[in-house]
């Protein structure tokens, strides 16, 4: 059965499921991997979800503050042996969760336009194009989304 964790960057196997995306994006990016790497440290990500299938963590999230109403998912990936099981989905939901309980009202990400399966993913989820932010403004192969994000109800 699938759980959630909610952890930091420094849960093993957030690191873990890191490098494997690391891999991954290396061979996907090309030539602007460099550019986007230097982004992507997690040395200072506090609010990380990783699913768990009993002892095995197939797939992991982070979301980081971009400003006083704003989190940005960051490092949303599923292992291979995760895949097609929806964990994404319940991964960007939970981080979805998490921001609002932290006062933050919207949710900000950028992906490679190359990553068809991370685009639909965030088109599902409720994410429209936004015109690309901060140090991806003037990257071609980067697509940005926002996502106004739902108040919880209060118990």
């Amino acid at each position: 059965m699938l759980q959630l964790q909610r952890t930091t960057s420094e849960n093993p196997d957030f690191v873990k499921l890191v490098k494997q995306l690391d891999m991954y994006v290396t061979a996907m990016d090309g030539e602007d991997h460099a550019f986007y790497a230097q982004y992507n440290h997690i040395d200072k990500i506090r609010h990380v979800v990783v699913a768990y299938d009993g002892e095995t963590a197939l797939g992991s999230g982070a979301i980081k503050k971009f400003d006083a109403t704003t989190m940005e998912v960051k490092r949303m990936y599923t292992s291979p042996e995760g895949r097609g099981r929806g964990i994404a989905s319940k991964i960007l939901y939970e981080l979805e969760r998490w921001a609002t309980e932290l006062s933050c009202e919207y949710c900000i990400l950028e992906t490679g336009r190359q990553y068809e399966n991370a685009i639909r993913l965030y088109k599902k989820a409720g994410y429209t194009v936004i015109e690309n932010y901060g140090q991806y403004a003037n990257m071609a192969s980067s697509i940005c989304f926002a996502k106004e994000l739902q108040k919880q109800p209060t118990a």
